[in-house]
């Protein structure tokens, strides 16, 4: 995460903003203060000079009574002018004093130098009108304007109310503003000394506030690369402290939230890996973002390989099926990866993820191997096929032939013995074939158990071996390579001269005239390896892995015409298996065919029991 500027942080903010609320707050004082300050500053001296300029206007009042009165006027003048001077100390706010009489001439002055001199001041006119003024205005001091506060009264006689002059005085109020720029200087300073102060002290307390909160973002900054181990500091038990309190226990909550999620994310990865069917998984728009270890092997293709593709291109179903269609689809799919060597079939189910309500987030598929369940109902239709067949065809001809009897054969010495006995053998045939089908249903019956017993294996095939030898044309002659030494094994004695029945007579059938069939019988290791080979036409080598299954003739026509069910060697094999040993065969078509059977000498606790 990019480091937060200084200026944009929040320490930068709080400390403006405090001192921005200190400076308003003190701008605000600041004016109204000063402004009622300088008002009332104002107000006090205009009072006191009003005040004085009242007992100035009753002595000189008196004097001018007396200069009116009196035919010396000499005296009384210089007593007012006296006066005059003497207020000039008294009153040391006032500047300047001036008395006037009716003429507009100037007859007692602070300053000598005016007396004798007529007055042309407008305000002075209006007192001798009889208007008393008292205003502050600008006057020119020099070359420079002075605020001065001026009073212009009418003089008039206490005894009768005559006008008898006027009184003008000026007194500068430069003083008060000078005052007001004063104290507005200390409190500029005190405001930058406050802010100086609130400064430090917003520093100090922004640190409290963003200290925890800086503390509290490398927590995130650590959780979020999935360290949930760090704790954050409280540093007191205010709101912050509580909110890093808090924090502590979210962080504790969603370590314990992140094990339960990762233990059971390592299950569901177990599960899958271990799945016997394949699973994966697609985001919305069907491409593939999940797929386990059996999908791997299943589609020959790398999850990586296979990581954001489209779903139906990687099933081989992307000519049919588009995604929406697959979501819309309830039923599975069978896709057959079936090759020319190998069967591979499988069964692909589709399952929506979605919410209650919510739009579909995306597919499960689960792949599921059929190839056994298909080929075993694939090998169920054909073994009711081949029965049906293998009962049909005596059965037909059976019927052909007694049809015949029936309407008149049986009168014919000739046809009638021969129609007969074909009826006998077909009838024969089909008792075989249900023999063999009934033997092959007890041994795929799970609770079917060999009976063993200790046989002298030797003996046996010695004894199976000279049955066949009286019974064989004399044109098919025996080879036989048999151990010297007795060989006990534990056996079902029955069940293994079936077996070797069954493939010394398939050797019989399909050996030509003149032709030999060797046996050979020994021991190998903790087994007796038995082996009977006949010189027949052979078995081409893609069909020889098939000779043991059910029904199954290389030459249909020629094992029906020799009286075969197909059911020998498939009885053979169950015997073999059920005795815990190996069947197979090997031949080179043309030149015959060799049929190997292994049996322990041992059966184990399980087989035996």
């Amino acid at each position: 995460m990019k480091k937060v500027g200084f200026f944009k942080s929040i320490h930068f903010k709080f400390v403006v903003v405090y001192i921005l609320l200190i400076l308003i707050a003190m701008q605000v004082i600041g004016v109204l203060f000063m402004d009622r300050q300088e008002q009332k500053l104002r107000e006090n001296f205009t009072k006191n000079i009003d005040e004085n300029a009242d007992m100035i206007e009753v002595n000189v009042e008196e004097e001018l009574e007396n200069i009116l009165t009196q035919s010396d006027k000499e005296a009384p003048q210089e007593r007012l002018s006296s006066l005059l001077q003497d207020f000039s100390f008294t009153f040391s706010d006032i500047d300047k004093m001036m008395v006037v009489n009716l003429d507009q001439q100037i007859i007692a002055a602070d300053d000598e130098d005016l007396v004798g001199k007529k007055s042309t001041q407008n305000l002075i006119s209006q007192a001798l009108l009889g208007h008393s003024t008292n205003d502050i205005f600008q006057i020119e001091d020099g070359d420079q304007l002075v605020r001065t506060y001026v009073v212009s009264k009418p003089v008039r006689s206490a005894q009768n109310g005559q006008l008898l002059g006027a009184l003008y005085l000026e007194a500068s109020i430069e003083d008060i503003y000078g005052l007001s720029r004063t104290l507005n200087e200390i409190l500029a300073n005190a405001t930058i000394i406050a802010l100086a102060i609130t400064a430090l002290l917003g520093i100090v307390l922004a640190s409290t506030i963003t200290r925890p909160l800086a503390d509290m973002q490398k927590q995130a900054q650590v959780m979020a690369r999935g360290d949930f181990t760090r704790k954050v500091k409280v540093y007191d038990k205010d709101e912050i402290g509580q909110l890093a309190a808090s924090f502590n226990d979210l962080t504790k909550k969603l370590q314990e939230a992140n094990e339960i999620t990762e233990s059971e994310r390592t299950k569901l990865r177990s599960v899958l890996s271990y799945m016997t069917d394949g699973v994966i998984a697609t985001d919305r728009d069907g491409f593939i973002i999940l797929m386990n270890d059996r999908s791997e092997e299943m589609l020959s293709m790398s999850r990586h390989e296979a990581m954001g593709r489209y779903l139906p291109e990687v099933l081989g179903i992307e000519k049919d099926f588009s995604i929406d269609k697959l979501e819309e689809s309830s039923n599975s799919l069978i896709l057959d990866y079936s090759s020319h060597e190998v069967p591979f079939i499988l069964r692909a189910s589709f399952s929506v993820i979605q919410k209650d309500d919510g739009p579909v987030n995306g597919i499960i598929t689960v792949l599921h191997d059929v190839t056994e369940q298909e080929q075993i109902e694939r090998e169920r239709r054909e073994f009711v096929s081949n029965v049906s067949h293998e009962l049909r065809t005596p059965l037909t001809t059976m019927r052909s032939y007694l049809e015949a009897l029936e309407e008149g054969a049986m009168q014919d010495e000739n046809l009638a013995p021969k129609f007969l006995s074909v009826t006998q053998q077909e009838t024969e045939r089909m008792i075989r074939l249900v023999t063999d089908l009934l033997q092959l249903s007890k041994m795929d019956n799970k609770d079917f158990r060999p009976n063993f017993q200790k046989v002298n294996l030797r003996e046996l095939m010695l004894q199976v071996i000279d049955r066949f030898e009286m019974s064989k044309s004399d044109q098919i002659t025996f080879e036989k390579h048999i151990s010297d030494k007795p060989l006990p094994v534990r056996i079902d004695r029955d069940k293994i001269t079936q077996v070797l029945d069954n493939i010394i007579s398939n050797a019989l059938k399909y050996s030509p005239d003149g032709g030999k069939v060797t046996f050979h019988l020994n021991k190998d290791g903790k087994s007796v390896h038995i082996s009977i080979k006949d010189e027949g036409v052979g078995i081409p080598k893609q069909n020889l892995s098939k000779i043991f299954d059910r029904f199954y003739r290389v030459d249909k026509a020629r094992s029906r015409e020799i009286g075969g069910t197909g059911l020998g060697l498939a009885i053979a094999k169950e015997v073999v298996i059920a005795h815990n040993g190996q069947i197979w065969a090997e031949s080179e078509y043309g030149k015959g065919t060799t049929i190997h059977v292994k049996l322990p000498t041992h059966q184990t606790r399980e087989a035996s029991a």
